[in-house]
Formats: C-alpha cells, sequence, structure tokens
C-alpha cells in the first residue's frame, strides 16, 4: 500500500493526464470545425459551377424572366402537370361496372396496404373502399416485369401474394412484400418510371388505373359537396343566404367521422363550431346542478344539427354530444362563417390597375411583326418542352424580348397541347403589372414561338441560392408583388397553381413579376377544377387529394413561397417530396424505407 505522497503524485499524473486530453479535444474541435467550413465554401463554390453548366447564354436570369421552366430549378423540381379531365356520364358508367368481386381478405389487404402508403393514407374511408371496390386482379409469372425502368406509368399495385424486387440500372433496390402498394404516384399524373419492379416470385396482384381513380376520387367529392349543400339549404337560419353563398360554406365544411362513445361536445366548454349530422345518430345529455347523473335530453339523426348558436358568438355548451354509434358530421367553424358571410373569403375583387409596357409605346411595330423581324441574341434556357432566345426587333435593336421556342410534336405527345393553349388565352388577356406581358405568338409546322418582356434582374430561386433566405422587408415586398398578381388573376377567375420562386421575376426596376405557366386555367365562380398540377413540394392538399380546388390553392402555394424566402431557402416540404421522388423515381411513391 503506498503512501499519502505516492498517492498524491499519481493523481497529479492523472490530473495532467486528463488534462492533455481536454487539449487534443479543443484542437481536433477545431480542426473540424474548419475542415466543415471548407466543405461549405467548396459547395457553394460546387453550386456557382452547376449553375453556370446548365445554363448557357448571357443571362441566367433570363430564363426566368422569360417565364419557362428551366433545368438548373433546385430543390423545387419542374412543374408537372397531367392530362384533362372530366367526368362525363360515359366515364360514371365505365367506371360503374368496374366492380370486381373479392374475398373478405382481399379487401381488407388492399385498405391495409392504403392505409400504410403515404400518399394514399390520406383519403376518406369510403374513397378507399370505393377504389378497392374497382380494382381488378392480375398475375405475374416468375422473372416478370411489372414495370419496366423508363416507361410511363398509369397504374397502381397492391401485392397479395409472392415476392418482387425493384431494381435500377440492374441493381436491387429492395423486396415489395405482401399488403405493399407500388406505382402510386402514376395515379396522379403521367410520370416515367424510374426503377423496374419484377416477379422474384410467381405472384398476385390488384390494378387500378389513373382514370378510374380519378373518376372515384371525383364523383366522391362532387357528391360530399352536393350533399352538404343540400344539407346546409335545409337549415332554416342558413335559407334566407344567397346559393353563392351557401356554396361557399359548403367548400369550406370539413366531414368528421365520429365512433361510438366519442364525445363531440363538453358541456361547459367553449364552442365555435356548427355541426350537421351526415350520418348515424347523436346523443345529447345534460348534467344539472349537483347532479352526478347525465339526464339524457334527446337524440338527434341525419339531416339535424346542433352547435348553431357558436356562429353567432362565444358560446357557453350547454349539454353534452356524444355518438351513438358511429357518425359523420359536417362541420364549419365560426372564424370560417364569419369569412364567408362578411365576403372575405377569396374576395378577389379588387382591380389591379392595368400596366403599359414600353411596347404599348409604338403597338402597330410588334402588331405587324414576323418572326423574321426579329434577331436573335442568345440562348437563355433550355426547359422541358421549350428553349427561350433572347431576341432583338430588327427595326429597334435597344429592345430585348424573351421568344420562347415549343416543339408541337412534343407538345402534343405529352398531351400539353390544351394547357398551352389556356396559358396563351389567358396571358395575351392580362395587363397587370406583375404578370409577365405576353406580347405575340408566331407559328411554324414544327414550333410555336412566344413573343414576351425580357426580365433580366434574375429569379427569387437564383437569388436564395445566393443569398440563402431574405430579410422580412425584400421578403414582404417580393410577397407583395405577387399577391398583386394573384389578385389579378382571381378576379377575373383565374387560378395560377404554380407559384414558387422560379416563377417569380424581377424586371430592370426591382419589381417581381409572375411568369406564365401551363397551370393557368379559368374557372367559373363556384365551380372547381380536378387536374393534377404543380410543382411538388408547393402543390396544394386538395390537389394531391383529388377533391377538386379553386382559387384557395394559390394560398397555400403562396405560404410555402413566403415560408421558402424567409428561411434557409428550402420549402417546408422538401424531405417527404425528396423521399417521394428519389422512391418513385415517377412511380414507386414511398415503396423505398430508409
Amino acid at each position: 500500500m503506498g503512501t499519502l505522497r505516492d498517492l498524491q503524485f499519481a493523481l497529479q499524473l492523472k490530473i495532467e493526464e486528463l488534462r492533455q486530453r481536454d487539449t487534443l479535444i479543443d484542437e481536433l474541435e477545431l480542426e473540424l470545425d474548419a475542415k466543415d467550413e471548407l466543405i461549405r465554401r467548396l459547395q457553394e463554390e460546387l453550386d456557382r459551377y452547376r449553375a453556370t453548366a446548365s445554363l448557357p447564354g448571357p443571362s441566367a436570369a433570363g430564363a426566368a424572366g422569360s417565364g419557362h421552366v428551366a433545368d438548373r430549378q433546385r430543390s423545387a423540381g419542374r412543374t408537372v402537370v397531367s392530362e384533362p379531365f372530366c367526368l362525363d356520364t360515359a366515364t360514371v358508367a365505365t367506371v360503374s361496372h368496374k366492380s370486381c368481386d373479392k374475398s373478405h381478405e382481399s379487401q381488407r389487404l388492399i385498405q391495409a396496404a392504403f392505409l400504410k402508403n403515404d400518399l394514399l393514407k390520406n383519403l376518406e374511408k369510403g374513397e378507399i373502399r370505393a377504389i378497392a371496390a374497382c380494382m381488378y386482379p392480375t398475375s405475374i409469372a416468375q422473372g416478370s416485369f411489372v414495370i419496366q425502368e423508363g416507361t410511363s406509368g398509369t397504374r397502381a399495385y397492391v401485392l397479395e401474394e409472392g415476392r418482387l424486387d425493384v431494381t435500377k440500372d440492374g441493381l436491387k433496390l429492395c423486396t415489395v412484400e405482401p399488403e405493399d402498394v407500388f406505382g402510386e404516384l402514376a395515379l396522379l399524373y403521367d410520370c416515367t418510371h424510374g426503377h423496374s419492379v419484377s416477379a422474384q416470385t410467381d405472384s398476385t396482384l390488384w390494378v387500378v388505373d389513373r382514370r378510374t381513380y380519378r373518376a372515384v376520387l371525383t364523383q366522391a367529392a362532387l357528391s360530399s359537396r352536393s350533399h352538404s349543400a343540400e344539407l346546409l339549404n335545409s337549415v332554416p337560419f342558413l335559407q334566407s343566404f344567397p346559393e353563392d353563398v351557401i356554396v361557399k360554406i359548403a367548400d369550406l365544411m370539413e366531414e368528421v367521422h365520429y365512433n361510438e362513445g366519442d364525445c363531440i361536445v363538453q358541456q361547459g366548454a367553449a364552442g365555435d363550431t356548427f355541426y350537421i349530422i351526415a350520418k348515424g345518430q347523436v346523443s345529447v345529455t345534460e348534467r344539472k346542478g349537483g347532479q352526478e347523473v347525465q339526464i339524457v335530453v334527446s337524440k338527434l339523426s341525419e339531416n339535424q344539427w346542433f352547435g348553431e348558436k357558436a356562429l353567432w358568438g362565444d358560446e357557453v355548451q350547454t349539454a353534452n354530444v356524444t355518438a351513438a354509434g358511429e357518425v359523420t358530421c359536417f362541420t364549419i367553424d365560426r372564424d370560417s362563417f364569419e369569412d364567408v358571410i362578411n365576403g372575405s373569403v377569396l374576395d378577389c375583387s379588387r382591380e389591379v390597375p392595368q400596366s403599359k409596357s414600353e411596347s404599348d409605346k409604338d403597338p402597330e411595330l410588334l402588331s405587324s411583326s414576323a418572326l423574321s423581324d426579329f434577331h436573335i441574341v442568345g440562348t437563355l434556357a433550355v426547359g422541358e418542352f421549350a428553349h427561350v432566345d433572347l431576341v432583338q426587333l430588327n427595326a429597334d435593336s435597344e429592345r430585348l424580348f424573351a421568344m420562347r421556342v415549343l416543339k408541337k410534336k412534343l407538345l402534343l405527345n405529352k398531351g400539353q397541347r390544351e394547357h398551352i393553349l389556356r396559358e396563351g388565352r389567358v396571358l395575351r388577356e392580362a395587363r397587370c403589372p406583375f404578370l409577365v406581358r405576353l406580347h405575340k405568338t408566331f407559328s411554324d409546322a414544327e414550333r410555336l414561338y412566344v413573343l414576351t418582356d425580357a426580365c433580366l434582374g434574375g429569379d427569387l430561386c437564383s437569388l436564395l441560392k445566393e443569398t440563402g433566405c431574405l430579410d422580412e422587408y425584400s421578403g414582404r415586398f417580393y410577397t407583395a408583388c405577387v399577391v398583386e398578381a394573384l389578385t389579378f388573376l382571381h378576379s377575373r377567375g383565374v387560378v395560377y397553381r404554380d407559384v414558387k420562386p422560379g416563377n417569380v421575376v424581377l424586371d430592370e426596376r426591382g419589381y417581381a413579376k409572375l411568369i406564365g405557366s401551363r397551370c393557368l386555367k379559368k374557372v367559373e365562380a363556384g365551380e372547381k377544377t380536378w387536374t393534377f398540377c404543380g410543382t411538388p413540394g408547393y402543390i396544394a392538399p386538395e390537389i394531391i387529394l383529388h377533391k377538386g380546388h379553386g382559387a384557395s390553392a394559390d394560398f397555400w402555394s403562396l405560404g410555402v413561397f413566403v415560408f421558402e424566402l424567409l428561411s434557409d431557402g428550402s420549402p417546408p416540404f422538401t424531405s417527404a417530396y425528396s423521399a417521394t421522388q428519389s422512391a418513385a423515381g415517377g412511380g414507386v411513391y414511398g415503396l423505398l424505407r430508409q
């Protein structure tokens, strides 16, 4: 046993050893910080080289200035637009005859697969049952392909028996097991599969195609909307309101489901919601004084309502309302109801001043011009369906324009003709200082030429790439410009459906303008449209879920846009959409699990 002096000496050695270790750790942390900073600088340099390489021509800004999607877009990705869809009587009849008999076990498996899937789990239970009813079986032999990489997809699949391999470039990525869904991104739009799926063993699958999927969801949404409007018209205190107000209230009502015994309204709680019973029955009970036992006051059934006093002010609930079995209610809260009544829901009646561009000074010069009257200065960008040139008018070399050149054959093959024509009709009539002006179109046997303003101040996508994020003042200014453009469009019944930084360009004075988009569409008052379109990460939920949408979809995208301007330059749903796209490659949505 050592002496006290020996113990003190050993302790001193340990303390010195620990001090040296702490010093080493501090040095390593400093070295790590320096390497992190070097990686950050190299990444910024790499981003700049990539941006330069992907945008030939004199001005990267001009690509956005022309108003068209370029390969350089960041996480926002490309705009996707599905083919037009109309729920006519023929489609309804076709879908209604597609119902296929299934065993109870097959029905359970399909519904369980839907509920596990990131896209399909958000559908209503009734919608899932309706889609499952229309799915038909198919068998595939070992070694055969269900999906081949690079092909276009129109169907989604649920595996019932067997095992499938998912491969890319010949490399196996994962295995599809029974009760898995794959290919569901093809239900939204005409995508290109990024992976191959082949049978590892003899397999049995259930299949649904895009047209059937759309028809089922459209029919369900229209039926729900009609039912809620019918219920609203039966409520006495609402019968004095105009039909357009009833339609707006119906659009804002949410369908909520309750199980037996669920407390819908609790006595003594503050109330701010109005309920109409669509299905089922509720029990109204009340507890008076110091009584412990609740007394049944009444029972309410389908087409009856409760909570109406909450719409007109703060209301303390005087009774309990409990679900007696499974119950479905249409609900609306006080704030939404007051917005409709006060006329502030999507009220776009305010006129935005008509703009006058430089070309208005000499309208005859442009109106009488031919394609040969323009000289190409350089190529600004190359997009999915077109390339964009910076051009000069021969008679006035100081005036620059952007000329978008589209290949007709490609547009026809991709089903984009109607979208391009619709975009042209809308922009040709628009005279708004916050929209890029469309001056004229030209055409030859192979191409369509669209002449627009050349906004060479850059786009917000590039600006965010340089700065990371904007200060609050700049973000407020650019947002206000976009709001003005949307107000102008909405006042004319036009929805934009593709608000994102890559579609906002700056003119020579620094004002922001929305560019043209294939997503532009005129929607009649009180009506909805059903086309799936927009940019992943910015698309409103009602578009993804095929509920029908109107101008409100633009405000969802605007919210994402504002977030991106004031944060780190990435949309709030980037990780989810990136996972979707990388997993799907245009078709296997949510299949690859990290």
